[in-house]
């Protein structure tokens, strides 16, 4: 009796383990197992950064506060730091890019999908996917050379005559700017919002279009009403993608920008983005005090990235979900 019932568990023990290394030899709890610990891997990454970029910035946090925040002055030899100036240059610029990125890439990609003959959808296609590999600092070298001084003889002084009425359009006119930083931006983030909308585009099931042409839709009223709206989510996301891209930019926004710390509501004025400061003053950075200030507005950019990512992807919820309710 006492054999019976000992040899009960181990038979369970051995039939689980070969069980086990069955699954094995098929490869499922391995690549359960691999794919589990990279998926873990990223909030382990994330955590480490923000504990790090929250470890190393506690000097200004306990001196300034939330005030940090909201106040305007940087000033390294007063020991004043204000991040402020930062935040508005960094949002207002990617903002600018996006005002005239979007309808340009979102057209570019209907275009691209729906109308082009396929020859030029193809060639336009490698052309784009070039631009998007073009290194930042050479987008602000063609803008220091190109852009400024063609803003500065031609479209500011046009857009003042014309619109100098508007606080976005006044003040005096130096070139490198907000609005220079701007179109730098959109001509960077353009080719990934063209690249990832026209291939959600072109995703689009073909039985969407034939049942709209069938109906008697032209082809552009079955683009615009039938493909654009059922890829509305993937083209989203090739925005918010591109607002992410257009958050981080260094070098050439740098270039261009001007490096002010001041608010200002004209286009016309230098500014001064997170991402520049940081790499403007990091090395020249003397005392914990401005160090730990530098490295507090990465935590705060780190923080205005991911609160935009996290809006993005309620947005899309609540699209997708409209869109199902609509269906």
């Amino acid at each position: 009796m006492i054999n019976a019932a000992t040899a009960t568990p181990h038979a369970r023990l051995s039939r689980r383990a070969r069980q086990f290394v069955q699954q094995l030899r098929h490869g499922d709890e391995v690549a359960h197992l691999i794919t589990l610990l990279a998926g873990l891997s990223i909030i382990v990454v994330t955590g480490l950064l923000v504990y790090q970029l929250y470890l190393n910035s506690a000097l200004p946090r306990h001196k300034f506060g939330l005030e940090f925040f909201a106040g305007k002055t940087w000033d390294p030899v007063g020991g004043d730091f204000g991040a402020l100036p930062f935040i508005y240059g960094t949002v207002v610029s990617s903002a600018v890019a996006l005002l005239i990125a979007v309808p340009l890439g979102v057209g570019a990609a209907i275009f691209l999908s729906e109308l082009a003959p396929l020859r030029i959808s193809n060639v336009l296609t490698f052309v784009i996917e070039l631009l998007a590999a073009v290194p930042s600092v050479i987008y602000g070298v063609l803008g220091i050379f190109i852009l400024v001084p063609m803003l500065r003889k031609f479209a500011m002084p046009f857009l003042k005559s014309t619109l100098g009425f508007l606080p976005l359009f006044k003040g005096p006119i130096f070139g490198v700017s907000m609005l220079a930083a701007g179109l730098v931006l959109a001509v960077m983030i353009v080719p990934f919002i063209i690249s990832v909308s026209r291939e959600v585009l072109m995703s689009v099931p073909v039985d969407q279009r034939e049942a709209a042409l069938g109906l008697g839709a032209t082809k552009w009223e079955s683009t615009w009403q039938v493909v654009v709206p059922f890829a509305r989510v993937g083209i989203m996301a090739s925005i918010f993608l591109a607002l992410a891209r257009a958050l981080g930019e260094t070098m050439a926004v740098t270039m261009v920008i001007g490096n002010d710390p001041k608010i200002s509501a004209s286009l016309f004025a230098p500014a001064y983005s997170i991402a520049a400061v940081i790499a403007n003053e990091f090395t020249e950075a003397t005392g914990d005090l401005y160090l730990q200030s530098l490295i507090e507005l990465g935590l705060v950019l780190f923080l205005i990235t991911i609160l935009i990512n996290g809006l993005a992807r309620l947005v899309i919820i609540a699209t997708t979900q409209k869109g199902a309710a609509q269906g």
